[in-house]
């Protein structure tokens, strides 16, 4: 499982020109599920991600979480994120997921993040999104699990 993390001030995701989500100051979590994920994989990275200190305190130092600032989470889908570009010069994504293991996945991290009290925005799996974000920072974090 991977997920790359960006600070944001602000993030959406827009479906047939309708934006669908929403977040305020929080994380930007896309997220690419393997397929040999398991649950401890869900456990270990929503932990990682809700306690990374990375926002900025009073005096401007990356000593904050997101639950420090009760910040959202907008989480979006993204098998591209196990691409192998290797070989040639179109990826491949043999490492992905399936859809249907990937989709159960997904949901399966978000109500994770729900139930420790996280408020969590989604993007519509497998659809086609546009996500829009103001990178605060830049912060941008990969996490491998």
């Amino acid at each position: 499982m991977k997920a790359l993390i960006q600070r944001v001030s602000e993030a959406s995701v827009t479906v047939d020109g309708r934006i669908i989500s929403s977040i305020d100051k929080g994380l930007l979590v896309l997220l690419g599920i393997h397929h040999d994920d398991k649950d401890e994989h869900i456990d270990w990275l929503t932990s990682k991600i809700i306690n990374l200190r990375i926002f900025e305190d009073n005096e401007g130092k990356m000593n904050l979480s997101l639950n420090d600032i009760n910040g959202e989470i907008l989480l979006v889908s993204q098998f591209t994120l196990y691409a192998n570009c290797d070989r040639g010069r179109r990826p491949d994504f043999i490492q992905s997921a399936k859809p249907d293991f990937a989709n159960d996945m997904y949901e399966r991290f978000a109500k994770k993040l729900k139930s420790i009290g996280i408020p969590v925005k989604l993007g519509i799996f497998g659809a086609d999104m546009k996500v829009a974000l103001i990178n605060d920072g830049p912060v941008t974090i990969m996490l491998e699990k």
